[in-house]
């Protein structure tokens, strides 16, 4: 065979081998985008199962909000929902319900028993006191009980009374104003030290107020509740006349700060304590011995704060435990607290202290009142 013809054959064979694997190529283009096309119409339907099925629980949790559908298995039923982090995906749970008014119309009145004790002597040096039986609302005990002292930081618990009562939704966000931080800081009183446009709750602020004392939780509770503390002290006096106690009390401020037309006597001291903790939410923060504010952007880790007095008398023996507390300072009235106490027998007492000459001689007055006076 000739060299030419050779060399055309060769061509014409190379020509086909290249036009045999082009239409291998598009072969397999062609196979694999059908394949992929049915792939993509599996994972289209899947997805759309999966969604109907979704909506299908939620739409059956909405209407049974107690039953939780297991994602993993589908089974379902009534289970305790955990609580969860304010940074996870997912449903809060159900907020706890208090009775926010249970004390309101409440007129506590105790009557003296036949022996009270006369509260003072080498272990006590309050120069005012009041030992109240709550079970029976009898005076026990006291020293100068309806004399006119000045309720210092106590006046806190009744700020606290006023704000919970007249309070819907304690986790409601608010941003702390000027005005509350600068009245903490121009007065210099005890604060949380919370920064101005902080957003915390307002059962953030209920803590803070009487847990740290902060004049600057106090007032921004007052502002959020009545729009202004002028305001809310007028609501203040308005629930002292309700407690039968208006004529021997009288409240100018939310702190308690010293003011002569802020002042009250220990046996009326002990009748907002006794209203305070016949409230579930009111006992609940003064019983509190630590609570950590919510995580803010000035505070990530939150703000933690503590009732001392809690702290300091929880391993003293007193015959029982002291359940909640609030202490307080100024010069007229020294160191002074109101502290609500359960005895081992299950008895519960109220007891105010005025004038003690330090913070420690204040707690151990306590201790001394409950160990010797109570059963």
């Amino acid at each position: 065979m000739a060299e030419g013809s050779v060399t055309r054959d060769r061509a014409e064979w190379n020509r086909r081998i290249a036009a045999m694997k082009r239409r291998q190529k598009i072969a397999r283009i062609r196979q694999w985008s059908l394949l992929g096309a049915g792939l993509a119409i599996l994972v289209i339907a899947i997805v759309l199962i999966i969604q109907a099925g979704r909506n299908g629980r939620i739409k059956d949790s909405d209407e049974h909000p107690d039953k939780i559908v297991n994602e993993a298995t589908g089974e379902g039923g009534i289970v305790i929902q955990q609580s969860v982090s304010e940074f996870d995906d997912k449903t809060e749970p159900a907020k706890p319900e208090f009775d926010n008014k249970s004390s309101i119309g409440n007129i506590y009145t105790y009557n003296e028993a036949e022996n009270v004790a006369y509260l003072t002597g080498d272990n006590m040096t309050s120069l005012n006191a009041i030992l109240v039986d709550v079970d029976n609302g009898l005076i026990t005990g006291g020293v100068d009980y309806r004399a006119r002292i000045y309720p210092a930081s106590m006046t806190k618990v009744m700020t606290l009374l006023v704000a919970v009562e007249n309070t819907d939704d304690f986790e409601k966000k608010v941003p702390v104003s000027s005005v509350a931080t600068n009245y903490a800081y121009s007065k210099k009183l005890s604060a949380v030290n919370f920064a101005i446009d902080e957003n915390v709750t307002i059962k953030d602020l209920c803590y803070g107020t009487i847990l740290q004392s902060g004049a600057d939780a106090a007032a921004e509770l007052a502002i959020q509740v009545a729009g202004s503390m002028d305001d809310f002290v007028v609501m203040m006096n308005e629930r002292a006349e309700s407690l039968g106690i208006s004529d021997t009390t009288h409240f100018s401020n939310v702190s308690g700060s010293f003011d002569e037309n802020n002042y009250s006597t220990c046996e009326d001291l002990a009748k907002i304590m006794n209203a305070a903790m016949d409230n579930e939410y009111c006992r609940q923060v003064l019983s509190a011995h630590k609570y950590t504010t919510s995580k803010t952007t000035e505070h990530p880790d939150g703000i933690e704060i503590s009732n001392w007095f809690l702290r300091r008398i929880e391993d003293k023996d007193t015959g029982g435990e002291v359940i909640g507390a609030k202490t307080g300072f100024v010069v007229e009235s020294r160191n002074c607290a109101v502290s609500y106490y359960t005895s081992d027998s299950g008895r519960n007492y109220i007891a105010v202290t005025v004038n003690a000459h330090s913070a420690w001689r204040c707690i151990y007055d306590h201790v001394d009142i409950y160990k010797n006076h109570t059963e």
